[in-house]
């Protein structure tokens, strides 16, 4: 049974995840908790009946909501698990709710270097350590000295990078665990250098990406050898719209929601690129993003 003196965190009921996403769409969490620290969401996840579905979120970037909702808990750690501090020997502390940028940011006036391309990733620590998220060149799992996570029954571990299989824009491990906080190895280095190289690769995200349109990200993963994007608008999908749902002009592995979309369009695009891509080329293009949810 949930009652208040087993948790010190906000929890709201039927929270629309429109709010919490970065597409800007998807139906509410039949319960949305925003956890106080990691003790508090360690007693809270203790305190949950055994079959209740989790669905952990940052900022939503990587995630499509659809357009019925989530059932069961919604755990957002976005602003609250936001703790970064110094370690020993070039190490950083990051909680899963710190912004990617931010750790990039952080590093660079502390004048450590190695995790520049974080400034690249439009998500939370949490969610580049579930999916090995990466950007111009670099990736999270390879800057990981070490995860702390915690799993239904409220334990915490800390687990080594060997304890995980880990590829491209994927992880695997134990199961019904999740990421809190991990520890970063980096190098010293020249802090000013490392900002003027994240303020030259933002310049070239903003020229090459749609960030100013709502967007998830990299919809699809690139396929060996190649890139989703040019399969894409080699099949002429460039502008292609399903309701206000587009593949953007900009960059084709991006889906941008023009200001009407719903999770439904949405998906409905991802499958008619899919769709195509593989008609024409031959290549079935795989999901980067994750689909959750139910559809009306």
């Amino acid at each position: 049974m949930r009652t208040r003196a087993n948790y010190k965190g906000v929890l709201r009921e039927n929270e629309s995840l429109a709010r919490h996403t970065s597409w800007r769409v998807g139906g509410p969490a039949q319960r949305f908790y925003q956890p106080a620290d990691i003790d508090d969401v360690a007693a809270y996840l203790a305190q949950l009946p055994v079959d209740e579905p989790i669905l952990w979120i940052g900022l939503g970037s990587n995630l499509l909501v659809r357009d019925a909702g989530v059932r069961g808990t919604v755990i957002c750690t976005s602003g609250w698990l936001n703790t970064i501090a110094l370690g020993e020997a070039e190490q950083l502390y990051v909680e899963a709710g710190v912004a990617c940028p931010k750790v990039a940011k952080f590093s660079a006036k502390h004048n450590l270097v190695g995790a520049e391309f974080f400034c690249g990733i439009p998500g939370t620590l949490g969610g580049a350590l579930a999916m090995n998220a990466g950007a111009f060149g670099g990736e999270t799992w390879r800057v990981v000295h070490s995860v702390i996570s915690v799993d239904r029954q409220g334990e915490r571990r800390t687990r080594t990078p060997q304890e995980y299989q880990i590829s491209y824009r994927h992880v695997s491990g134990p199961v019904q665990e999740w990421f809190v906080a991990a520890v970063l190895q980096l190098r010293r280095g020249d802090g000013q250098a490392s900002a003027a190289q994240q303020k030259q690769l933002l310049a070239k995200r903003a020229a090459s990406q749609p960030t100013q349109q709502p967007n998830a990200g990299s919809v699809f993963r690139n396929p060996p050898g190649d890139y989703a994007a040019r399969l894409i608008e080699r099949c002429g999908l460039k502008g292609l719209c399903v309701g206000g749902a587009c593949v953007s002009d900009k960059h084709a592995n991006f889906i941008v929601n023009v200001g009407t979309a719903s999770a439904k369009d949405i998906e409905t695009l991802i499958n008619q690129v899919r769709d195509a891509v593989q008609t024409e080329t031959g290549v079935r293009l795989e999901q980067e993003v994750h689909i959750v949810g139910e559809a009306p």
